[in-house]
């Protein structure tokens, strides 16, 4: 297992490589590319239904990961306990009036607090500027709405990440993921010409999904991402047997949506992309 120390060393040791035909990859932002465990969003879902009394566990806030945040707490508004809760605290069942209520509570919290989470995955930097150097380009969407990532983006591009494109959760009228509006977006603005050229890199499902559905390669990220959920210094003390059942676990749900790799985090990324290139040279496409 290579250690987070490794990563970037891993992703300098990649010679230069043939891609072609690929022409982009375009990421996902919390536990691809910064905040390894995808720590951000999960408290906050948690503090912001705290504000109206409902109880909600980290592995719910987690469940729904990779949608809007909008349609991420409507999600979350659909379990059966949570609704209960607001049923027995409200007298009723929940509306979307109440999702625009705990989402205003939400977004000021995230916006304080997703700066602290802006620190790039080890390997992160490394792996944009090899993709550049091989003559890819870079794109990137998140399920965040606008207002959180002007927050985030300043201090990514600081510590190295600038994508040359970024699109919001909330910024498509037709919608965010599972969708695949947010792709598509990053093939007009990077001006490919092929989608089957391009690479989707999510640690989410719904991330996999709109990869799939825009037609794209997808590559799932299990140990960075929401599905395995360590903070930096939680995986630095996690028993490895702890490590590995946690890691396999998200392995196979992101196989299961689909994924047509699963990696552990974005420093194993150029390795898969010349695996990749090399099979749509001999012919294989992703569908």
């Amino acid at each position: 297992m290579n250690s987070i120390a490794q990563a970037e060393t891993l992703v300098l040791s990649q010679p230069a490589a043939d891609l072609s035909p690929l022409q982009a990859v375009i990421f996902d932002w919390a536990g691809t590319l910064v905040d390894f465990g995808s720590l951000a969003p999960t408290q906050i879902f948690v503090e912001a239904f705290a504000s109206f009394g409902i109880t909600i566990t980290l592995a719910q806030a987690r469940g729904p990961m990779g949608l809007s945040k909008w349609d991420h707490i409507h999600q979350l508004l659909q379990d059966e306990s949570i609704a209960a809760q607001w049923h027995s605290a409200f007298g009723r069942s929940p509306t979307n009036e109440d999702v625009d209520a705990i989402y205003a509570r939400f977004m000021p919290l995230q916006i304080a607090k997703v700066g602290e989470f802006s620190a790039p995955i080890a390997g992160a930097v490394q792996t944009l500027q090899w993709l550049r150097a091989q003559g890819l380009k870079v794109g990137s969407c998140s399920g965040y709405p606008r207002e959180v990532l002007n927050q985030l983006l300043p201090q990514a591009e600081g510590a190295g990440l600038k994508p040359d494109y970024v699109v919001a959760g909330d910024e498509l009228e037709a919608g965010g993921r599972p969708g695949p509006f947010m792709a598509l977006a990053n093939v007009l603005a990077l001006g490919v010409g092929d989608v089957r050229a391009c690479v989707k890199v999510d640690d989410t499902v719904p991330g996999i999904e709109e990869g799939l559905r825009a037609g794209m390669w997808t590559v799932g990220l299990s140990l960075s991402g929401n599905e395995v959920g360590y903070s930096v210094q939680e995986f630095a003390r996690a028993p490895e047997q702890e490590v590995e059942a946690r890691v396999a676990v998200a392995e196979a749900k992101l196989k299961k949506a689909g994924a047509h790799y699963v990696v552990r985090s974005v420093a194993d990324l150029p390795a898969v992309l010349v695996q990749i290139a090399t099979e749509m040279r001999a012919g294989k496409m992703p569908f």
